[in-house]
């Protein structure tokens, strides 16, 4: 039973000791529940004893709506080499399995309080830290990672994927999703190797789940890392031949493969534009894809849908 200096013992499963062999669930799996703060010290560090009873008074205070874990670094040396401790104290916080935030160095108790509060608001966010009956459901986690992905909040997105896909059956479209939206992320910061593997995780038939299947046109429209140079050259036959559907096709395809995305939708309803039928409406097809890929909720997506339909039944 660990005790709070000065004060009353704390629950055992409240603030405990880690090592490298207690770490994996003390701390990792531990905060896929609530958020988990790991205080890494050493019995010869001043601040240390400043700031380890703040800590524990504080979490204690919340009544279970956190944990602490307190790492003795000079009896877990290879667990401070592994995260990079570099000097004491310093205070990490994990939620959904990750490390989220943190500090060093002794701060004030207003300070930490700050410090808890953040954290508590982000794993709120995920459907964290609170009472059972609080937690919103995979759908709900799923609805609020979808919005941090659209908002460029990756980071946020990647944490509620993985939370999701660890607490819900590997068979449930909620994992299937998860997995997908997680894919998506690493593509967009530019990870394919790794969006490739997530996706080879998805189990077989659910291509039709919206998740997935915009995932598979993501990956199908390439990398987007083709010379911009090409672009510039499409372009300019496409200025020269201002009535050819193939020359502005041919432009929407170097801006696909350049990552152009919002760029390419202009062009490909040009394209439409001139002749809708073109090459049994080649245009429109990879148009449709690019949608796909976007996303429903994209800006460039909901005014492109509205164009296309305006050029269709005109």
């Amino acid at each position: 039973m660990t005790e709070i200096i000065g004060g009353n013992p704390a629950p055992v499963d409240l603030i405990k000791d880690a090592t490298i062999e207690t770490f994996q669930n003390d701390v990792m799996q531990a905060s896929m529940e609530v958020p988990v703060i790991v205080d890494f010290w050493a019995s010869w560090c001043g601040p240390c004893r400043q700031l380890g009873p703040i800590l524990e008074g504080q979490v204690k205070a919340l009544g279970g709506k956190v944990k602490m874990v307190k790492v003795d670094t000079d009896k877990n040396q290879m667990l401070a080499q592994q995260l990079r401790i570099q000097s004491l104290p310093t205070v990490m916080a994990f939620v959904g399995g990750q490390p989220i935030d943190g500090f060093q160095g002794a701060l004030p108790e207003s300070q930490v309080k700050e410090f808890i509060d953040r954290i508590l608001k982000q794993a709120a966010q995920m459907g964290l830290g609170g009472p059972a009956g609080d937690q919103p459901d995979a759908k709900e986690m799923l609805a609020v990672a979808d919005q941090a992905a659209v908002d460029g909040d990756l980071k946020t997105a990647m944490q509620l994927y993985s939370a999701i896909a660890e607490g819900n059956d590997p068979s449930s479209t909620e994992h299937v999703a998860a997995l997908a939206g997680m894919a998506s992320c690493f593509l967009s910061i530019g990870s394919r190797e790794q969006a490739e593997q997530m996706a080879e995780m998805i189990p077989p038939g659910h291509e039709s789940h919206p998740a997935v299947a915009r995932l598979n046109a993501q990956l199908s429209l390439g990398d987007g890392s083709a010379d911009d140079s090409i672009v510039q050259e499409k372009k300019a036959f496409a200025e020269q031949n201002p009535t050819d559907p193939a020359a502005f096709f041919a432009l929407g395809e170097a801006q696909i493969d350049a990552g152009q995305m919002e760029n390419a939708v202009d062009t490909l309803l040009q394209s439409i534009e001139l002749d809708k039928d073109w090459n049994d409406a080649a245009a429109r097809a990879r148009l449709l894809t690019v949608f796909e890929a976007l996303g429903a909720s994209h800006a460039a997506v909901k005014a492109g849908r509205r164009r296309l339909s305006s050029i269709l039944f005109a």
